[in-house]
């Protein structure tokens, strides 16, 4: 897997053990929230002073930004968009 690629598996996982939504990671870490979008969809190529602020953000080393998947590891869920309501909430007062 390539470095980007690692990154944002990572970032993804980690987020989403976390239950962190990308709006808040990217507000604490300093960037912004489409850049964020950008580096979990493999568009953008972090610097590592970036990739730090993400990683201490998380609360982990950076090296763990850029950590293996162990071998038929499923890939990490993406959390529900938190910017539109759900259907189910469409309406509803």
């Amino acid at each position: 897997m390539k470095a980007r690629a690692l990154v944002a598996w990572n970032v993804l996982r980690i987020r989403g053990e976390r239950g962190i939504p990308q709006e808040q990671l990217a507000y604490d870490a300093g960037i912004d929230r489409s850049y964020m979008n950008g580096i979990e969809n493999q568009k953008k190529n972090p610097t590592i002073d970036l990739l730090e602020r993400i990683a201490l953000t998380l609360g982990v080393h950076v090296s763990e930004l850029l950590a293996e998947p162990s071998e038929g590891a499923p890939p990490p869920k993406r959390l529900p968009k938190g910017r539109r309501p759900t259907r189910s909430s469409r309406g509803k007062s």
